[in-house]
């Protein structure tokens, strides 16, 4: 049952990762084609000022594919594996949950538990490291917020899985209401102590050459010698956007898997109740 599960989530996966990874080549792949052009045009410009201080030019990196392909064919095949696994990793939530978070019908348990997958691996790790498009960050850091993003996750999950806990356990002397409050508020609690922990990311992004002279999550204006601004900082706009579509990309992940693996498990789990029924037995919970 559990492997016919899995298989189930994984096809969901792959549907819901093409269906989020054409949501994101129409949307998101615009603003990555800006933030691309700002850091073409920031390095020209920086290679301008080198130039003319006497400075060698740094040379620039080949690049193994071309930007249709990285758009198409890249992001594509990236949304769709990821996609799969994300599926795989919901299957086995779910086969955990079934038939111990209470009377829930197979539908309400896959959709809860995509929407515990999409907040506890994307949403609350994004409030803290939101998502970044190319010209962000510095190439000396990637090992370091890599390294927290991923911490960032694991304590969202396991923070995630300790409230559904805590609730189950506190439910028997407050109420189903009273008991998923207190747990929320555990939840929300102990993510904001680690999210206070954790360094901001303007810091790790940090680098004098390419940020500035402050700690910035976003490239600032190059100036020249004499102070004058020769190239603009970082647009804003193009921040908000990619952020905003990385947010619903992934929203429209999580719930393509849960919609889509719903009717499939209900319809393997079903069988079992209707036979037992057919029989005399007691139904088995859903």
């Amino acid at each position: 049952m559990e492997k016919k599960l899995i298989l189930r989530g994984i096809l969901a996966g792959a549907a819901a990762g093409l269906l989020a990874f054409l949501f994101a080549r129409v949307f998101a792949e615009p603003q990555i084609g800006r933030a691309i052009d700002y850091e073409s045009g920031r390095d020209a410009a920086q290679a301008a000022l080198d130039k003319a201080g006497g400075l060698p030019a740094a040379a620039a990196d080949p690049d193994l594919f071309s930007r249709t392909v990285q758009a198409d064919v890249g992001i594509g095949v990236g949304m769709i594996v990821f996609g799969m696994a994300m599926g795989a990793l919901f299957a086995v939530a779910y086969a955990i949950c079934l038939g111990r978070v209470g009377g829930l019908r197979p539908r309400s348990l896959a959709l809860l538990v995509a929407g515990g997958g999409f907040l506890g691996m994307y949403l609350v790790p994004f409030l803290k490291y939101p998502a970044n498009p190319p010209a962000i960050g510095h190439e000396d850091t990637i090992r370091a917020r890599s390294g927290l993003y991923l911490l960032m996750v694991v304590c969202s999950v396991a923070f995630l899985i300790g409230a559904a806990w805590l609730g189950r356990r506190l439910q028997p002397r407050f109420g189903n209401w009273n008991a998923t409050l207190l747990a929320a508020a555990a939840f929300v609690v102990a993510i904001g102590v680690v999210m206070a922990i954790l360094p901001p990311l303007g810091h790790l992004a940090y680098n004098k050459e390419h940020f500035g002279n402050h700690a910035s999550e976003t490239p600032l204006p190059l100036t020249d010698t004499d102070g004058r601004i020769v190239y603009p900082g970082f647009p804003a706009d193009v921040l908000f956007s990619f952020r905003s579509y990385s947010v619903a990309a992934q929203l429209l992940l999580w719930s393509a898997i849960g919609l889509v693996f719903a009717p499939l498990a209900e319809r393997l789990l079903q069988p079992r109740t209707d036979g037992a029924t057919a029989r005399g037995a007691a139904p088995v919970p859903a």
